[in-house]
């Protein structure tokens, strides 16, 4: 199908294209299965075990912490659980902005696709940071080196080819899970519940005590630093269009990596704090280095081993969302929300400009230092995002109940409604753990949409996948 200029649809109007316009905007199908999916999964996230959950603890103690983690674990169960559903009836490289444009236009698309980069740029920009922090403590070497040479590398191997980086990615990951095991086998051993609640009281906190030192409000304001333990995992279903088989791989992929999620937030959580104290926990540039060092000694081999092999952890979360947001701008890029040029892929069947352009904009966010502030700003992001696709899911199985569904959400639209809730929740914190990030980040996300509703909406692409499905979707509604 193709409409020409000036053809407006739901506030939009479509230009024609050539022929070959997605002839050079193909991916590499068939390149992932489940397992390399799961272990994209955990590779998104396993970064937050390594550095920056423990600012929560600053906000909110250990029981805000712990609290805040029940809550932000349950609401990304739930949105796995409704993922898996959508990525598997809906396979585009568009992911959640996919789901959104099949239900609720154009608008809906750009507002999560949005959110959605808005989150994948600068997380990775905070990653950077952490890395440095790691680096630091190993050579001493830290600043805009660090940051410059992490972007360098794994954008380049990025540009090698998606075969190539999702196996490298893969053995990245298996050495950061090597890393968390040995930290929690040898933590176990020093685990002392008294350590937990180690940081003072707040008296002029509403309903503080030892196990939320800074009262019922600290557990809001620790709502984002939970969210680290498990941000980007909703990104596995931005690899659909290359997965060998996205009705059978990507429910797979995404809930076993979530699972393993929850198994090592949880531990790293109670076993950092337990047994080093959560006061030297609470601001801690490398809080599982800094646990060993404080029960084994600061030159503990055992602490020297998980910094160096730890360091995979957060080179893995940066590596895998450099994957991400590039899949995700080279999706609204094919349709014309974002210039065209982004999205043109090279001959290794990888978008060049997609990969480049959002890592020159995180390594000048990275100079910032503020590690905390680039998380709040990510999360920011992602709580829109998980809001909007929830409400996607709950909107198709109302409208699209015969959609052909590989995979159902167990309960249905009470399991994406209560993710939805929580995701609200979620996205009010950011303004009580970080008002400046906040704002910037609302900022931001103003420019974006004003540039969509100035420029792009006047310019989409009808061929591209998301807005031909949207079609024959409108055309088999009208035929019934």
């Amino acid at each position: 199908m193709e409409a020409s200029r000036g053809e407006a649809q739901g506030g939009v109007e479509y230009e024609s294209v050539s022929d070959d316009y997605l002839k050079h905007r193909q991916l590499q199908q068939g390149a992932a299965g489940w397992i390399l999916l799961a272990g994209l999964g955990v590779s998104y996230v396993i970064s937050g075990d390594f550095a920056g959950w423990n600012f929560g603890l600053a906000s909110g103690g250990f029981g805000g912490m712990l609290i805040a983690t029940a809550i932000m674990g349950l609401m990304y169960l739930c949105m796995v659980l409704s993922l898996a559903e959508l990525s598997s009836s809906l396979p585009t490289a568009g992911g959640g902005y996919s789901f959104a444009r099949r239900t609720m236009g154009p608008w809906g698309g750009y507002l999560t696709g949005t959110a959605i980069l808005l989150e994948y740029a600068i997380a990775p920009a905070a990653i950077a940071i952490f890395i440095g922090g790691y680096v630091e403590s190993l050579v001493g070497i830290n600043g805009w080196t660090v940051s410059l040479g992490s972007y360098l590398i794994f954008v380049g191997i990025h540009l090698w080819g998606v075969g190539e980086a999702l196996k490298v990615m893969f053995v990245i990951t298996l050495l950061a899970v090597v890393a968390l095991l040995v930290f929690i086998v040898g933590m176990l051993p020093h685990f002392d519940h008294a350590n937990l609640f180690d940081i003072p009281a707040n008296p002029e906190a509403a309903g503080a005590s030892r196990f939320l030192p800074q009262g019922y409000l600290g557990i809001w304001a620790a709502l984002p630093f939970a969210m680290w333990l498990f941000l980007a995992v909703e990104g596995v279903p931005l690899a659909a269009e290359e997965a060998k088989d996205p009705g059978r791989d990507m429910p797979r992929g995404i809930i076993v990596a979530m699972l393993i999620l929850l198994v090592f937030g949880l531990l790293v959580l109670v076993l950092a704090p337990g047994g080093a104290g959560a006061a030297l926990m609470q601001d801690h540039g490398a809080p599982l280095v800094g646990a060993l060092q404080a029960v084994y000694g600061a030159d503990s081999r055992l602490a020297e081993f998980v910094n160096w092999v730890g360091l995979a952890g957060l080179v893995a979360s940066f590596f895998s969302i450099i994957y991400a947001y590039s899949r995700q701008v080279f999706a609204l890029s094919r349709a014309g929300y974002l210039p065209r040029r982004l999205s043109v892929t090279g001959r290794h069947k990888v978008p060049v400009l997609s990969l480049v352009v959002p890592a020159a904009i995180g390594f000048l966010l990275s100079l910032t230092g503020e590690g905390d502030l680039m998380l709040t700003m990510a999360v920011f992001g992602a709580t829109i995002s998980y809001a909007m696709m929830m409400l996607s899911h709950i909107l198709l199985r109302l409208r699209e109940p015969e959609l052909a569904r590989p995979y159902r959400t167990p309960g249905g639209v009470v399991t994406s409604g209560l993710a939805l809730v929580l995701a609200v929740v979620a996205f009010i914190s950011t303004f009580l753990a970080n008002l400046e990030a906040a704002l910037w980040s609302a900022g931001f996300y103003l420019l974006m949409i004003a540039y969509f509703a100035l420029y792009s909406r006047h310019h989409l692409v009808a061929q591209a996948p998301e807005e031909e499905f949207a079609a024959i979707a409108a055309a088999e509604q009208e035929l019934s």
